[in-house]
């Protein structure tokens, strides 16, 4: 869930506190999304870009953090709901912004932590330095992972939310990044089995 702060901030503090009034004990898991504002150098990660209008802007507005790192009026009322609420964060490969991240995380009380590893980025150089940096900087937040991002070179259409030319392919992915950051996961599965 999250509100951007586009138009003010005003209205991204009245989501946050409306979110919390209708969701906290009604669902097991809230993520906000996000504790940071995209950079305004990066492209939103949408199907249609700028041909979204103003939708398209507002993804880069959805923080409680500014780009420069500076908190927003929503920030403090997310800290009175902190044991209610995770954030959802998503890492950009070998993003600057880890640590500071952490460390908000961390001073805002923050438990759970939803985030992503791209498929994408596994196919570039350093691709599991970066992942075991992330991960080992998350471990200490419980961590509901998303795998995302088709590579263009491995997607039926070469774009990122293409389904795999074989399946198979990302399933491996998959489970080879949970062997690798849930080793306890695939212990319990072998198991079960």
């Amino acid at each position: 869930v999250g509100v951007s702060s586009f138009g003010a901030e005003e209205v991204q503090e009245f989501g946050l506190r409306r979110t919390a009034e209708l969701l906290i004990g009604r669902v097991s898991r809230i993520h906000w999304y996000s504790l940071y504002d995209l950079p305004r150098a990066w492209p939103a990660t949408t199907r249609h870009r700028e041909t979204e209008g103003s939708a398209y802007y507002r993804h880069f507005y959805m923080g409680l953090l500014r780009e420069d790192g500076s908190p927003k009026r929503a920030l403090e009322l997310f800290a009175t709901y902190r044991s209610h609420l995770g954030i959802c964060q998503w890492f950009n490969f070998e993003d600057h912004r880890l640590d500071d991240a952490v460390r908000w995380l961390r001073r805002l009380g923050v438990k759970h932590l939803r985030t992503g590893i791209s498929w994408a980025d596994s196919f570039r150089p350093n691709a599991e330095q970066w992942f075991d940096r992330q991960m080992n900087g998350l471990e200490e937040f419980e961590v509901t992972l998303t795998f995302c991002f088709t590579p263009e070179h491995r997607g039926i259409a070469p774009h990122y939310a293409s389904p795999p030319l074989v399946l198979g392919e990302f399933a491996e992915f998959c489970a080879r990044m949970t062997r690798r950051y849930a080793p306890q996961l695939s212990a319990m599965e072998a198991v079960s089995s």
